[in-house]
């Protein structure tokens, strides 16, 4: 089998965060989305990878390379337009070949890995299998309707009134039948080639779909708050090591990952919590669900319940920053000057709460 990555996309609901970086490689417990996914495919025994790329595709080049680190090969397939998942595949068709293959959208972050799936599918007689999750706003995604025997009745992309609950993760597996599926379809009202209609397409003609309902945790890294969502999912399932320097003044909890290099002096840690490489923590207290990236220093302020990005610096700040995503070589400082004010510079799209 072979892996497909879908790596497109603008990230536009991450904005600001998004415009200086592909939002795949925001890191979720320092760790990058897009690695979180190539790591689940490799995982699983694959390791051909190709990587549907957009705008952002020297980004991802830069980031993943040909893959040697994590142990597979990488081929990269630019899509020039974002015209839709099933576009997606039909433009790979060249990589995938006859192969079976899983293809994976690369901001989902999932719990458990694939492994099982793909193995069950690897040795089935399966056109494609499809996995499901039960949501509470699936009018967001593609909705799939199921009879009392578990089969798949229809699939239908964002609806207004969604005939279930049930909602697909963006982790799908095909053979070669898929790509007279998205041969044959027609681009939507919104002008892509839906994977809704492709598989409609296998469904409707007879081919095998098996969908398979996940039961555990699953986040789309769309917005903000999900991302905050899948950092404290991640940071809970981290096998957490010490490997920098913790001072005797400090306190740093069982449920701390200290990576190589950084600092914890006079400070207070608590977990599940992770401080990258080169960061320093001083005179801080660093709260529960919190990611701070690499090459970044806290000093004399609290945080928690966030996540701070590679070489920025928090510091002097009176009172507890948390639930907050702070990009990449930011500055959140207090002034000393006076009268006191709040003195702000601010990107497009910014949000920020001010007590």
């Amino acid at each position: 089998m072979k892996g497909l990555i879908l790596s497109g996309g603008k990230g536009t609901r991450l904005y600001p965060l998004t415009y200086t970086k592909a939002k795949q490689l925001i890191p979720v417990a320092n760790k990058p989305v897009l690695v979180r996914v190539i790591e689940a495919i490799r995982d699983a025994g694959i390791t051909e990878i190709g990587i549907v790329t957009g705008d952002t595709e020297p980004e991802i080049r830069e980031a993943i390379g040909r893959g040697g680190r994590w142990g597979v090969e990488v081929t990269y397939i630019p899509q020039p337009q974002p015209l839709g998942l099933a576009h997606a595949v039909k433009i790979s068709a060249d990589f995938l070949g006859d192969d079976k293959f899983v293809m994976f959208l690369g901001d989902n972050v999932i719990e458990g890995g694939i492994s099982p799936l793909i193995e069950e599918f690897a040795h089935s007689d399966w056109n494609s299998q499809i996995v499901l999750t039960r949501i509470e706003n699936p009018q967001q995604y593609g909705v799939v309707e199921l009879n009392d025997k578990g089969d798949i009745i229809r699939l239908v992309e964002k609806p207004k009134e969604p005939p279930s609950d049930l909602a697909l993760v963006g982790i799908y597996m095909f053979d070669n039948h898929i790509m007279r599926a998205v041969n044959e379809i027609a681009p939507s009202a919104r002008g892509e080639l839906e994977i809704t209609d492709a598989i409609q397409w296998l469904v409707t003609n007879g081919y095998k779909v098996r969908p398979y309902i996940h039961r555990g945790w699953w986040i789309d890294t769309g917005r903000p708050d999900d991302m905050l969502e899948a950092n404290d999912y991640a940071l809970e399932e981290l096998e957490h090591v010490v490997d920098g320097y913790v001072d005797r003044d400090s306190s740093v909890d069982k449920r701390v990952t200290i990576e190589k290099g950084a600092e914890v002096i006079n400070s207070v840690v608590r977990g599940p919590s992770i401080i990258g490489r080169g960061s320093r923590i001083i005179n801080s207290y660093v709260g529960p669900f919190t990611s701070i990236y690499h090459n970044v220093t806290i000093e004399n302020s609290e945080i928690e319940h966030s996540m701070v990005l590679e070489n920025s610096v928090v510091r002097d700040i009176q009172g507890r920053i948390q639930d907050s995503l702070i990009g990449r070589n930011a500055v959140v400082e207090s002034s000393p000057t006076k009268p006191k004010t709040h003195k702000l510079t601010l990107g497009d799209y910014s949000s920020i709460g001010i007590l």
